[in-house]
């Protein structure tokens, strides 16, 4: 029987399978044995109160789903009072998902939210930052660093970063994240984009874009992934189109030592544990002990050395 449990900087989950933040709260319990999973990780919560975008909020597109949620939120004294209590019961470890405008909000939110029954923060910093004209602080190495400086001196518990794909320095950013105190990188959120609605002419989404989720970005993730666990020396956790065993498979021989499933939840409620059973019958039917032994497996010495005639279709 395959060894499940891997290792994100001071933790070890029993297997690397977890929802994606914002795919993921208490209702799922009724169909799903969430102590089968890797660890439980929260909606984003935010101090303050949220009603979130306006409607519509989600729309269905080729291969994907779009959404512009906004981050709704009951606040800080609600997740303590009901959901934490809720979330106790269970078995995984609970990281808890935070969002703020600002480097010194997200610092006090992480502070508030450090009690008893949470083992991690996963820092959505993907978000829009009031402090550099709304872009998101992982746009850029510094203000990526900046914050991430400021939650870790907020907090002792491990502290996961989740970038966005939006940015062509995501290779910098995760290297500035590590040296700001990071533990872990979540790689990434959803790809900005938008739809029109050809009867009436109107966006798909109340609020004109938003983010693309599901299989087609898989690619372009899993790339990134790639970049990330090239060059930093923490956890890289593969979160982008993972509906299959064989979708982590992949991200973690690219690089992540654990992933996050998000949009195919929707579809079927017990993807994740599927995935689980399915990343252990890949490794048991390579000879594989342990599915840490996927993480960064990739093989390209092969291509490496073949000559150019090797690979080229003869005239």
């Amino acid at each position: 029987m395959t060894d499940m449990s891997v290792r994100i900087g001071g933790l070890t989950l029993a297997n690397p399978v977890m929802p994606a933040s914002g795919t993921f709260a208490e209702g799922l319990a009724g169909v799903v044995d969430l102590n089968r999973i890797g660890a439980l990780v929260t909606k984003t919560i935010t101090r303050e109160l949220r009603e979130g975008n306006p409607l519509p909020r989600v729309a269905e597109v080729a291969s994907g789903m779009l959404n512009a949620i906004g981050i709704p939120s009951k606040g800080v004294p609600y997740f303590l009072e009901n959901s934490l209590p809720f979330y106790r019961r269970f078995a995984p470890p609970l990281v808890v998902s935070i969002s703020a405008p600002t480097a010194e909000g997200f610092a006090r939110l992480a502070a508030e939210v450090s009690v008893p029954g949470v083992t991690a923060i996963e820092a959505n910093i993907s978000c829009p930052n009031i402090e550099e004209d709304g872009r998101a602080f992982a746009m850029r190495a510094a203000s990526a660093a900046a914050v991430m400086r400021k939650l870790r001196a907020a907090t002792a518990l491990p502290l996961w970063a989740k970038l966005t794909p939006n940015t062509g320095e995501i290779a910098e950013v995760a290297l500035a994240c590590e040296e700001a105190g990071a533990d872990a990188l979540v790689v990434a959120n959803t790809i900005l984009a938008m739809s029109i609605d050809l009867k009436t002419f109107r966006p798909r989404l109340g609020n004109v874009m938003g983010g693309l989720s599901g299989p087609a970005i898989k690619p372009i993730v899993l790339r990134q992934v790639y970049q990330c666990a090239r060059v930093a020396r923490i956890p890289v956790i593969g979160c982008g189109g993972i509906a299959t065993a064989e979708d982590a498979a992949e991200y973690m021989l690219a690089g992540a030592a654990a992933v996050q499933v998000g949009t195919a939840t929707f579809l079927q409620p017990n993807a994740m544990t599927d995935i689980i059973d399915g990343l252990d019958r890949f490794c048991a039917a390579r000879g594989m002990a342990s599915v840490a032994e996927l993480t960064g497996a990739l093989r390209r010495e092969e291509t490496q050395d073949m000559q150019l005639s090797e690979v080229m279709p003869t005239p």
